[in-house]
């Protein structure tokens, strides 16, 4: 829709108001002596910003005239939508997801983000919580949907979040099982698995050196 068919479309709606006031009343008297100028054209920079700003104020419009189409609601298929991640990681992002949607209503909303963070060992001021949320959220509604809430991880992935950004800090956190294992559970995973290896290393020596005791034995009976 053009800027043109926008500002008359606003002018109808003053106009409407203005019908609305009681005839003979002081305040309809004002209105037909006094009578709005005309709205300019809306004019702006063109491009994808100003484009997509008209779209949300005809909308708006739209539902204050009640001649708003009801939005197609799309399915979302984080598999088909998020192909660069396996489906287990979907499915952890997914379980992840959930466990902090204590409000069951599939959205994680500040309170809850800010509990995230908290459990992730990484708490967020109420700015950054908000910003946090502001950097993905598609819709505007104060809130991360399910798909936001990969947008994260894809985003991480790609290199698109500063390194001390909370949303690289969740992306990062979020490797570790903090439900069972809590925060301190990744410093006790990694020391496990290095004394894994140190044990190997030294059953490895250990098993090497008695082969070779048993083979000089071996040679020395020979000889």
């Amino acid at each position: 829709m053009s800027s043109e068919e926008l500002a008359r479309r606003l002018q109808r709606r003053l106009d409407a108001e203005h019908r609305d006031t009681k005839p003979g009343s002081p305040a309809q008297t004002a209105a037909d002596e006094e009578q709005p100028p005309p709205l300019r054209p809306v004019t702006g920079v063109n491009g994808d910003a100003s484009s997509e700003l008209t779209e949300k104020l005809n909308r708006r419009l739209d539902i204050h005239d009640g001649t708003a189409k009801p939005k197609q609601m799309k399915v979302f298929n984080p598999y088909t939508e998020f192909k660069e991640f396996s489906r287990k990681q979907i499915k952890d992002m997914e379980k992840m997801f959930k466990r902090f949607d204590s409000g069951k209503d599939g959205f994680i909303d500040l309170m809850e983000l800010k509990l995230m963070m908290e459990k992730l060992g990484a708490p967020q001021t109420h700015l950054g919580l908000k910003n946090m949320i502001k950097e993905v959220d598609e819709d505007y509604d104060g809130k991360l949907s399910y798909r936001e809430f990969l947008l994260i991880f894809r985003r991480a992935a790609a290199g698109e979040l500063q390194e001390e950004s909370g949303l690289m800090a969740l992306a990062r956190l979020s490797e570790i099982d903090v439900s069972t294992k809590g925060v301190l559970g990744a410093r006790d995973f990694f020391e496990a698995k290095l004394n894994l290896y140190v044990l190997n290393y030294l059953f490895k020596v250990h098993s090497d050196t008695f082969t070779n005791v048993k083979l000089s034995k071996y040679y020395f009976c020979i000889k």
